[in-house]
């Protein structure tokens, strides 16, 4: 019996992986997992490390091509809302791993938060955009990381500080398997002015 029997009530078998691309091509995953909380996040890599199943995180889909024959082991899908809780509390912005880029920027935005919007028509998910440095000639969002939760590929979770992490273009020093949660730090504007930036930007962006 595997391990990963346990989780056949949030498992896809042989889940084809073209819907959640962007792309909408590329084959199935031979194990399609949606935990509903971080703890069972946990809990389905440590069984996926006892039975040396390999264990694959899906993100936005945005910038991931699947290849035709599919994805061996584990692929890891996190929908669930605990992963997208989002909260801003003075120039402080907390986001789960998977919550949205653009919602994260329109929150920003409206609480008077002025640096993401730089990040404007840019897909995928917070975590997705750390981990890449996401950004454009405008700014990068590394600059603005204060903090990064993350999980390794043994299921451990621990913060990384943003003083140990680097950033350059395109490019974070985050390598472990999965980030948890953001926390950015961001410079207090009148929140008028960034939406006008911020409409300009995806003019000429168009």
């Amino acid at each position: 019996m595997s391990s990963l029997d346990q989780f056949s009530e949030i498992t896809k078998y042989d889940e084809p992986l073209a819907g959640y691309t962007w792309l909408k091509v590329g084959g199935p995953a031979q194990m399609l997992i949606e935990p509903r909380t971080l703890e069972e996040v946990e809990a389905v890599v440590k069984a996926a490390l006892a039975d040396e199943v390999p264990v694959r995180v899906l993100g936005g889909g945005s910038n991931l091509l699947v290849r035709d024959e599919g994805v061996s082991g584990v692929v890891l899908r996190l929908v669930d809302d605990s992963f997208k809780q989002l909260e801003i509390e003075g120039n402080t912005v907390r986001a789960g791993g998977a919550t949205v880029l653009s919602h994260v920027i329109a929150e920003s935005v409206k609480a008077g938060l002025a640096g993401l919007e730089a990040l404007t028509g840019i897909p995928g998910t917070i975590g997705g955009a750390v981990r890449g440095n996401a950004g454009g000639r405008h700014g990068d969002i590394g600059q603005f990381v204060k903090s990064v939760g993350v999980m390794t590929v043994k299921g451990d979770r621990f913060t990384r500080s943003g003083d140990e992490l680097s950033f350059d273009y395109r490019f974070s020093s985050i390598n472990e398997m999965l980030v948890t949660d953001v926390t950015l730090e961001l410079p207090s504007e009148d929140p008028e002015e960034i939406a006008r930036r911020m409409h300009k930007l995806w003019i000429m962006k168009k």
